[in-house]
């Protein structure tokens, strides 16, 4: 269950990071308080994982989604460059990710 939670706590990084772009620089109310709820809830989430996933292992991880999941979101929302070496470069950190969860 604690892959789960990891797994769901680095969807909503994602969703935070995107809260946080949307309320230009916390000045619109909703948006940053859509910031606050996903941002509490992936840490919840988080310290639920690190209950059974070591501390290195889930901080990455969780990072690493976060990471991948908002620049994916980037490129196909809001037209940030999505050149070749940049995605090659995302899924390498990808690869990383697996590796870390199959050594874990």
């Amino acid at each position: 269950m604690s892959w789960v939670y990891l797994l769901l706590a680095g969807l909503f990084e994602v969703g935070f990071a995107i809260a946080l772009k949307q309320s230009d620089g916390l000045s619109k109310l909703w948006p940053s308080v859509l910031f606050v709820l996903l941002g509490a809830c992936s840490f919840f989430l988080l310290t639920r994982a690190m209950v059974n996933i070591p501390l290195g292992t889930a901080y990455a991880i969780w990072t690493g989604i976060g990471a991948v999941g908002t620049a994916l979101v980037g490129m196909l929302w809001f037209g940030d460059p999505s050149g070749g070496l940049r995605l090659m470069f995302l899924g390498l950190l990808l690869c990383s990710l697996v590796g870390l969860k199959l050594v874990s």
